[in-house]
């Protein structure tokens, strides 16, 4: 950490790269996603994921969620799901949206706060400009990037100076759309298609009942 804010870099192939390495080596990065800003560590360490969790000011009981920049990373990570319940993410997925699944393997411990038996997962629908961060092959474990019940920042410059200040490495995708994803919850979807939105954010509840209801036979 250090006093300095990290130069904001742009993004294209180098820093997408950058940005791997900068998880890889336990450090926490700002970076852009098809929502809004949010902060990424490795769901594998407990000493980045610590430190994320006191940049916002956060209870590490909160669950936080596990972002995969690629569909097919998610489902091979997610192995055990339900042939209904994977069925379902396929539909909706990539997409502003965050999945809370069953977590019978206690997968990524570390983002499922007090309820290791769920895990909230995500799949940006990343726009062209950028599409370079599909080339990230980890996942990460990422929360929005402002202080806890703060407002959510669609520009860097919405970012609290503290966090960018803190961070390792910051990326800049300009402006983005501002509205965080909406959450729901596919933990009890392979029992009956029973689901819940716990958040309406950038998928309206229609769009949502349309991929989702009626419960596919």
């Amino acid at each position: 950490m250090t006093d300095a804010e990290p130069i904001a870099v742009p993004i294209d192939s180098a820093a997408a790269t950058a940005f791997a390495r900068c998880i890889a080596d336990g450090g926490v990065a700002i970076f852009p996603a098809d929502t809004v800003y949010g902060l990424a560590a490795d769901p594998e360490d407990a000493t980045a994921v610590s430190r994320l969790n006191e940049l916002k000011l956060r209870d590490p009981a909160q669950p936080s969620g596990v972002m995969f920049f690629s569909l097919r990373a998610a489902l091979t990570a997610l192995g055990d799901l339900g042939p209904s319940t994977r069925a379902a993410v396929e539909r909706v997925l990539p997409g502003p949206m965050t999945l809370v699944l069953p977590n019978p393997g206690r997968r990524f411990p570390l983002a499922c706060g007090d309820r290791p038996d769920r895990l909230g997962i995500r799949v940006p629908d990343l726009p062209r400009s950028l599409a370079a961060l599909t080339t990230v092959s980890d996942p990460v474990l990422q929360s929005s990037a402002n202080l806890h019940g703060g407002p959510d920042p669609c520009r860097l410059g919405e970012v609290p100076p503290a966090i960018r200040a803190a961070v390792d490495l910051v990326l800049d995708g300009g402006e983005l759309p501002g509205v965080a994803s909406t959450v729901v919850d596919l933990s009890r979807y392979e029992d009956g298609g029973e689901y819940e939105v716990l958040r309406e954010g950038a998928v309206p509840r229609a769009e949502l009942e349309r991929s989702l209801v009626p419960w596919p036979a």
